[in-house]
């Protein structure tokens, strides 16, 4: 097995991203394992060079530090701007899981010229549980794949095809994904000649397709039943919707699909992710959630809001270019109203240190994440949580349940 794989493998750090597939599409390929996740199979030997270039980008190895930016926080990133804001097409934000911005960036993007198409994840029309990344070439396309998709999915694995094809593309992703590119970038002049724009979405972990089924058994849906199914969308924060071949459906609240079911089915790899808001994207965008009385987001049901950061001159150009257009609305807010919005973001960062600890006292491999902030984030911690979170990923570790 490739050195960077069974690395990989041995701390169960995969993201699943694909990365290695498409550097070695003769011997890798990616594959469902229970109870859930894309995992890379490898069928054949690869060369010492394409070893290292796994090794070099694989984000189940490395993070690098973020891009530069005037304002650097350890808990959110790099920002040249942040805002709220919403696709001003009715439709799109109704669509999409927040405010419809990715989705709007995308469309003015490609209405501008400044790319030929777009690289993102939807619904697999095939296994409507599944994921599918595709090129979109039209603003009908990028609407129909807008929502989230809480299920696995490797949009790396075709980024050979895409980088190919004549034209130039944005790259939609999660964190993870973003952040492999990137780091391919600097052996693959390619990417930033064919790839002018990556957004990513602030990510709060990948679920098994376990958690899928489960949330089809608490509807009594029979899975091959399934004519659609949507995690998100269709008002903010919407329902997870399972739609039979009949036409009828079953929804169920983002509460309980997410709070109570899919959030327990999280891949390890995301338990530790250094960068899980996008920080190497272009753009990030994310849920604004309301806070509530006691100063948690609140998940009624409301016109949907984005929380947009530019993170790259790049970001803020085409941020700046979609409001002129008129396809964004926004309202600057200060970076740090963040933590409001998306408290579980700021814990995961801040507890995120004493899980590699954790990791290590069991022997382990880590991920190299040097440069992320990671120390910073770790001061904003009170020392008894670091230590809950040290010592029950270590209990887990020893139980075999992590």
């Amino acid at each position: 097995m490739s050195k960077a794989l069974a690395r990989v493998s041995r701390a169960d750090s995969c993201s699943g991203c694909g990365l290695c597939a498409a550097l070695a599409p003769q011997a890798i390929t990616m594959a469902m394992q229970p109870p859930g996740y894309l995992r890379p199979q490898q069928h054949a030997p690869i060369s010492a060079q394409t070893d290292t270039a796994i090794a070099d980008a694989c984000p189940g190895l490395i993070v690098d530090p973020t891009p530069a930016a005037p304002v650097e926080d350890a808990l959110w990133g790099p920002a040249i701007e942040v805002a709220t804001g919403y696709a001003t097409d009715d439709t799109l934000r109704y669509r999409a899981s927040s405010g419809g911005a990715i989705s709007a960036l995308l469309i003015h993007a490609m209405d501008s010229g400044l790319v030929d198409f777009v690289v993102q994840t939807g619904a697999d029309p095939a296994h409507p549980l599944a994921n599918e990344t595709r090129a979109t070439t039209d603003a009908a396309e990028v609407a129909d794949a807008a929502g989230s998709r809480y299920t696995a999915s490797a949009p790396l694995e075709r980024i050979e095809e895409w980088l190919a094809r004549p034209g130039r593309f944005a790259f939609v992703g999660k964190p993870c994904d973003v952040a492999a590119l990137r780091a391919r970038a600097r052996t693959d002049p390619r990417v930033a000649e064919k790839v002018p724009l990556m957004l990513a979405f602030f990510c709060a972990g990948i679920p098994s397709a376990a958690g899928t089924r489960r949330i089809l058994k608490r509807l009594g849906v029979e899975e091959n039943d399934v004519a659609t199914f949507r995690y998100r969308g269709d008002g903010w924060p919407g329902y997870a919707t399972a739609t039979r071949q009949d036409g009828s459906s079953e929804r169920m609240s983002y509460a309980d699909s997410w709070g109570q079911i899919l959030s327990k089915e999280v891949q390890f790899r995301c338990k530790i992710c250094p960068d899980a808001v996008g920080g190497h994207a272009d753009i990030a965008a994310a849920d604004a959630w309301y806070g509530d009385e006691r100063g948690y987001p609140s998940f009624e049901e409301q016109e949907g809001r984005s929380l947009i950061m530019a993170r790259t001159p790049a970001g803020a150009a085409i941020l700046d270019a979609a409001r002129m257009a008129g396809s964004i609305k926004s309202t600057p807010l200060a970076i740090t109203e963040i933590i409001r919005m998306q408290p579980h973001q700021a814990r995961r960062k801040r507890q995120l240190l004493a899980r590699l600890a954790a990791m290590a006292a069991v022997g382990r491999p880590r991920p190299r994440f040097a440069g992320n902030h990671l120390a910073e984030a770790a001061r904003g911690e009170p020392l008894p949580s670091q230590i809950k979170a040290f010592a029950g990923l270590v209990r887990r570790f020893l139980q075999g349940r992590a």
